[in-house]
């Protein structure tokens, strides 16, 4: 199946080396060929494991011939270095993590020029080396930038523009904040709407004349500049418990940002420049809490919260297509024509999307780690990578 995407977001801004999170252009599209139309029926083969994680729920980035990853073991959360084939190299600390309800590590490094960023939900910014895990710099988000924590903790895959790290905070007046990414010196501060954050990983969409980051905070959609963090527009987007965990899908102009808890998502049109959007159409049906949404060939493919379906949606209008039921609600990913998809029961599927319907192309159950099945699935190299609790499984699907 080709596939277009349209987007305009890539992970090479500025020399990125690292896989961003989901995927390369931050929409769950993964560019690889050749990988298994179907599976057996006891599933993919398991190339290796590593049992020795902390727990949490980030998922894997690749960088350098390495992986890296993040996970909590008593109250301290740690960035584990691990070889291709799946043995540690080293591991440190990067600060306390969130050990209260739903504990572990939330967000993924982000590794860029050599250099290893990650959010703690505590509100903790590290920078770090790739090569040993040395903290090279560290900023206090609460403390330093007068954030605010959420319910939850603090969840949001960061994001870099040129030498800017942009994140969340949350706070009145430092409510988004663009940091020097060599020395975490801050470059730029917007105030937003003044809302707290809700776990949202942003996008950065790069337009002829100006580069947005969109995020989601507790009550709005916000389009950023972000060269000098001027906000530029807004968008309502409010549920029962503020969670707005979903990263935005762009394509060709057009966001659509969609949230769980029944609120479903919005397409919005934006203007040339980026400075204003425009409402096109609402849909309640696919209200997805945390596992994202791809777009592909006009068609969008996740599942509900609420309604907990697996669902294809029309990107045009917005209408519902066809249902499934047939794997749990969860996250989802696309490759090679296929939906890869992890649910919230531990199934770990393959679909086929048909004009009609989602044809399942095999199902296996993952039974390693503990606590809920809710990491974002990724690919590399031929590798389907699932993190469950304190295991990364390297599943071969090439």
């Amino acid at each position: 199946m080709a596939f277009t995407c349209g987007f305009s977001y890539m992970c090479t801004v500025h020399g990125q080396d690292g896989t961003c999170w989901r995927g390369p252009e931050s929409n769950g599209i993964y560019y690889e060929a050749g990988l298994l139309h179907k599976w057996p029926s006891d599933g993919p083969a398991i190339l290796w494991y590593f049992d020795d994680l902390g727990g949490g729920y980030s998922s894997p980035v690749f960088a350098g011939g390495k992986i890296y990853l993040t996970g909590m073991e008593g109250t301290t959360g740690y960035l584990y270095c691990l070889s291709n084939e799946g043995k540690l190299l080293w591991k440190t600390t990067y600060g306390p993590e969130w050990s209260e309800n739903y504990p572990g590590s939330r967000t993924s490094p982000k590794i860029v020029d050599g250099k290893v960023y990650m959010m703690s939900a505590r509100g903790g910014l590290v920078c770090t080396d790739a090569n040993n895990g040395k903290i090279l710099w560290s900023k206090d988000l609460i403390k330093d930038l007068n954030g605010r924590n959420i319910t939850w903790g603090m969840t949001e895959n960061l994001v870099v523009y040129e030498d800017k790290i942009i994140c969340t905070p949350g706070g009145t007046r430092n409510n988004i904040v663009a940091l020097n990414r060599h020395n975490g010196s801050l470059i730029w501060s917007s105030k937003g709407r003044g809302d707290h954050s809700a776990y949202c990983s942003p996008l950065l969409v790069k337009l002829p004349g100006r580069t947005l980051f969109v995020t989601i905070t507790a009550n709005n959609i916000l389009g950023i500049d972000a060269d000098n963090g001027d906000l530029l527009w807004s968008h309502p987007q409010t549920n029962t418990y503020s969670v707005h965990a979903n990263t935005p899908i762009y394509s060709n102009g057009f966001l659509y940002c969609f949230s769980g808890y029944g609120r479903g998502g919005v397409k919005l049109r934006l203007n040339n420049d980026g400075s204003s959007v425009t409402r096109i159409w609402t849909n309640r049906t696919m209200d997805s809490r945390i596992g994202g949404a791809v777009l592909v060939n006009g068609l969008i493919y996740g599942s509900g919260d609420q309604n907990r379906a697996w669902q294809c949606i029309d990107w045009e209008s917005g209408k519902q297509i066809f249902t499934s039921t047939e794997v749990g609600k969860g996250n989802v990913i696309f490759a090679d024509g296929k939906l890869y998809c992890y649910s919230e029961r531990g199934e770990l599927a393959i679909m086929k999307p048909l004009p009609d319907r989602f044809e399942l192309r095999g199902l296996v159950r993952v039974t390693m780690g503990s606590g809920p099945h809710w990491a974002h699935l990724v690919i590399h190299e031929g590798n389907l990578f699932v993190r469950h609790g304190n295991v990364l499984i390297a599943y071969k699907i090439k």
